[in-house]
C-alpha cells in the first residue's frame, strides 16, 4: 500500500503530514485499521447495519471508506458524510473484532478532516456554534439555561405549551424528548461553590475529585446529589474544582478535535492536583480517558494526558474496587440494567455495576438480553438522526424485560432516551442512575422516607 505523504502547516497539538486526500493536520491514525481484514465479524454488533443492511453503514464497510481516502482512491465529499456520521460511535464493533480494531477512534479522526473540508453552514453551523462553543464550555451559561428551564417547568408555561399543543409545531423528536426532560435543579457545582471540600462522613479514607459534568448537572444534578453522598458515605473527602469544563466529547464527536484539545487542557489543569477523578456518566468518562489520542502528535500534552486518564474512574468501578459499605436495608424491587456503551464497550465495564445493584438487599435483578445493544441516544445522536435513532431504540426496547420496575444504566444520555423509549412505547418503568439506586438503600437505612 502506497500512501502519499506531503508537508503542511499544523499547530503543535496535530500531526505535520498529511495523509493521502486526508489533506488537513491531525489525519487519521493508519496503524488503527492496518489489522482490519474485513472478516465481518463486527457486523452483527453494528446497530446501523442491523437498521440498514447496508455495507457502508457496517464498520468493515466504513473502514474500507476512511483507508480508500487514505490512499488517494476517494476524496472526502458529501458523499463520505452520512457514512461517517450515520455512525453511533457506540465501540460495540471493537468489542467484537478479533483484532481489537479502533474503528470508533477511526471515526472520529475522519470526521475532523470531513468538518475542516466541508464546514457546517447555515442554521447547522449556528446551532453547532451555539450550544458547542457558545454554551457548554461556559457553566454561567449552562446554568442560566437551567433557570430557564426550571421557570418554564414551575411556572406553568410548560403546562400551557402541552394543553395548547403549542409544541407541535416542533419537529416531533422534540416534542417526544421534552416530554421526558427531568426537572431541573440546583447544580452541584453552584450549590457547593464556596466549599474547598466535602467532608467524609466519618473517617477519611480517600480524597476525590468529582466531574460534575454539562449535562448531568444542569439537568441530572440530583444524581450528582448522589454520587456525591454515596462517596462521603463511603470515606471519601470530595473536591469540585471550579474551573473544570466539558469533557468535549460532543465536540470531539461532531469532528472539531480542536475545541476538545482545547476543553481537554482546561480539565487536565484544573484537575492535576488531583488523586482520583471520579465521573458518573459513561460518554464523559470514556472521552476523559481517550484524552491522550487528542494529543498524539504532541509529546508534552500527550504526557500530561496520560497522567490524567489514569486518574479517571467511573463511580461504579471506583466503589466496587475500594470496598463500597454494603447497605443493609432492603428496597424490595424489580430491576434491570442496560449497559451504556462507553461503560462496557469504551471502558470495559461490566460486572462492576451489576455487583453493586445485586449488593442491595431486596433487589432482584432481572438479565436484559442484548444489554450492551446501544439505545441510540449516542451524545446527541437522537437529535442529529432522530429516524436512526428512533429505530435503534425501537430495537433496545424490545429486549427490555416489562416485568420490572426499574431500568438502572450508568449515563445520562441514555437515561434520557430510555426515557423516551418508556413513555413511546406505553411502558412504566422508572429510568435510573446505579448510584441512585444505592443512595436510596443508604438513606433508607438511616431511615429516611424513600420513593423508589
Amino acid at each position: 500500500m502506497s500512501l502519499r505523504e506531503s508537508e503542511i502547516k499544523s499547530g503543535p497539538a496535530c500531526a505535520t503530514v498529511s495523509l493521502g486526500n486526508y489533506r488537513f493536520s491531525d489525519p487519521p491514525d493508519p496503524s488503527k485499521w492496518a489489522d482490519c481484514v474485513h472478516c465481518g465479524m463486527c457486523l452483527e454488533s453494528c446497530p446501523t447495519y442491523e437498521q440498514t443492511g447496508q455495507e457502508q453503514h457496517s464498520p468493515r464497510g466504513r473502514v474500507h471508506l476512511m483507508k480508500s481516502v487514505a490512499e488517494g482512491k476517494l476524496e472526502i465529499t458529501e458523499d463520505l458524510i452520512d457514512p461517517i456520521f450515520m455512525c453511533l460511535d457506540c465501540r460495540a464493533c471493537t468489542t467484537a473484532c478479533p483484532a481489537d480494531v479502533d474503528v470508533g477512534g477511526l471515526i472520529e479522526e475522519v470526521r475532523g478532516q470531513i468538518r475542516q473540508a466541508i464546514p457546517l453552514t447555515g442554521w447547522k453551523a449556528f446551532v453547532n456554534n451555539f450550544f458547542l462553543k457558545g454554551v457548554f464550555p461556559h457553566p454561567s451559561r449552562l446554568h442560566l439555561l437551567g433557570s430557564l428551564l426550571k421557570l418554564y417547568q414551575k411556572s406553568g408555561l410548560q403546562t400551557i405549551a402541552r394543553k395548547t399543543k403549542l409544541l407541535h409545531i416542533m419537529p416531533k423528536h422534540l416534542v417526544e424528548m421534552e416530554a421526558i426532560l427531568p426537572e431541573a435543579g440546583v447544580p452541584v457545582r453552584k450549590k457547593y461553590k464556596h466549599m474547598n471540600v466535602i467532608k467524609a462522613k466519618g473517617e477519611t479514607k480517600h480524597t476525590v475529585a468529582l466531574l460534575t459534568g454539562c449535562v448531568m448537572d444542569v439537568m441530572f444534578s440530583d444524581i450528582n446529589e448522589a454520587t456525591i453522598r454515596v462517596l462521603t458515605r463511603n470515606g471519601n473527602d470530595v473536591v469540585i474544582p471550579q474551573n473544570q469544563t466539558c469533557c468535549g466529547a460532543l465536540h470531539v464527536h461532531a469532528g472539531d478535535r480542536e475545541m476538545g484539545r482545547k476543553l481537554a487542557k482546561q480539565n487536565i489543569e484544573a484537575f492535576q492536583h488531583a488523586d482520583r477523578v471520579i465521573v458518573n456518566a459513561a460518554g464523559c468518562g470514556s472521552m476523559l480517558k481517550e484524552y491522550p489520542e487528542l494529543f498524539r502528535n504532541d509529546p508534552e500534552w500527550r504526557e500530561k494526558a496520560e497522567d490524567f486518564s489514569r486518574k479517571v474512574e467511573d463511580i461504579s468501578k471506583y466503589l466496587h474496587d475500594t470496598g463500597y459499605e454494603k447497605p443493609k436495608a432492603e428496597l424490595n424491587v424489580r430491576i434491570t440494567y442496560h449497559d451504556a456503551c462507553h461503560l462496557a464497550h469504551g471502558q470495559g465495564i461490566r460486572q462492576e455495576p451489576r455487583t453493586i445493584l445485586s449488593s442491595i438487599p431486596g433487589v432482584e435483578m432481572v438479565s436484559m438480553p442484548n444489554a450492551d445493544r446501544c439505545c441510540g441516544s449516542a451524545g446527541i445522536y437522537n437529535l442529529t438522526h432522530p429516524d436512526m435513532a428512533s429505530a435503534v431504540l425501537e430495537s433496545k426496547m424490545e429486549n427490555v424485560p416489562e416485568d420490572v420496575e426499574l431500568i438502572t444504566m450508568g449515563n445520562p444520555g441514555c437515561m434520557l432516551q430510555m426515557a423516551m423509549g418508556v413513555l413511546k412505547y406505553g411502558r412504566n418503568q422508572k429510568v435510573v442512575h446505579t448510584v441512585q439506586l444505592l443512595d436510596w438503600a443508604y438513606q433508607k437505612e438511616d431511615g429516611k422516607e424513600v420513593r423508589v
